[in-house]
């Protein structure tokens, strides 16, 4: 969920089923502002406060990189 004091760019915000704003995700999962050949944000110094309260390297965004490999192997690694 995106508060207002987010400066996140429009092509990167949708609606949820609720009206709220949040970061617009693609078909495969993943949020549209992350680059899928870097696995790096593409609006790092813009992004919300949401995802700089998510601390990369810890137990959750390990995780999530390991399922990303499970699906689209070793293009990626």
């Amino acid at each position: 969920m995106l508060s207002g004091d987010d400066d996140v760019p429009a092509r990167f915000i949708t609606e949820d089923r609720w009206g709220g704003s949040v970061m617009r995700r693609l078909a495969d999962g993943w949020c549209a502002a992350v680059d899928r050949d870097t696995m790096r944000c593409v609006i790092y110094e813009r992004r919300p406060d949401v995802c700089r309260e998510y601390r990369m390297g810890d137990s959750d965004c390990i995780g999530e990189r390991r399922r990303f490999l499970a699906r689209h192997g070793d293009d990626h690694a």
